[in-house]
């Protein structure tokens, strides 16, 4: 990957998207880095393997991303296809294995106590990994129009970052230390998650503005694109504390376990 400062092939268009690609790695990296892989203990390995599996695939995803943005910006194409295959098996795995650890999550606060507001707040990663789905399924839809794949592919990936960047404002709010990790007390109030998808709207802008100065006009997929992240990331603040919410997040805390 550090070969895009030097390929001449890389000097198009299709730099944008390895750049794009390196700054979502290093946000996802970045901002996990404080409260978990800087965590991890050589030799006693700490938490369910579940949430380890969610952390490999999860961390998976933002380096094929940077792998295949670099395949296709350099031309090679029939290997970017190729390894598209194992993205769409590793997205279908990140749903499951992401739903499963939300669901673990869930039940692990109801077990401490802290009731309606961990109900309140499953609503933050189902509807992230919800909004990954749905960019990913429309991504796979426009496989015939890369213009429009590209940028859906972009949006999936940064609907994922949301816990990355919350997790950046845990470390600021509270200073952070060894073994203080977001998902071991009672979460915050759903407004919270707002700011995280406030930060990420601006990966969001950079597409615009480099579409306006590169196409003179934004893709549709990107505007279409921030106004549902902005919209599922505002409604789901009420939408947390309706009894039809609360009611299904206690169902679901039955799935897993």
């Amino acid at each position: 990957m550090v070969a895009t400062t030097f390929d001449p092939a890389l000097r198009t268009p299709g730099s944008f998207y390895v750049w794009m690609a390196a700054a979502c790695a290093l946000i996802a990296f970045g901002g996990f880095a404080p409260t978990y892989w800087l965590q991890l203990n050589p030799v006693t390995v700490v938490g369910p393997p579940l949430m380890h599996l969610h952390a490999l695939l999860f961390s998976l995803w933002p380096l094929l991303l940077l792998s295949q943005t670099f395949l296709a910006a350099t031309g090679r194409l029939e290997h970017h296809r190729a390894w598209g295959l194992a993205g769409i098996a590793l997205a279908s795995a990140l749903v499951v294995v992401g739903l499963a650890t939300a669901i673990l999550s869930l039940k692990t606060g109801l077990a401490a106590g802290y009731g309606d507001h961990q109900r309140a707040f499953f609503i933050v990663p189902v509807t992230a990994l919800a909004m990954f789905a749905v960019f990913f399924i429309a991504a796979i839809a426009n496989l015939g129009h890369p213009e429009a794949h590209k940028r859906l592919i972009l949006l999936a990936t940064i609907s994922l970052l949301q816990a990355a960047v919350a997790r950046v404002f845990f470390v600021l709010t509270t200073g952070g230390g060894p073994g203080l990790r977001p998902d071991i007390g009672m979460p915050p109030p759903v407004i919270f998650g707002v700011a995280p998808v406030v930060v990420l709207e601006l990966l969001v802008l950079a597409g615009i503005v480099y579409d306006w100065r590169t196409r003179g006009r934004p893709h549709l997929v990107w505007l279409i694109g921030a106004a549902l992240t902005v919209a599922v990331a505002v409604l789901r603040v009420p939408v947390s504390g309706t009894s039809a919410w609360l009611d299904f997040a206690n169902a679901a805390s039955h799935i897993v376990g």
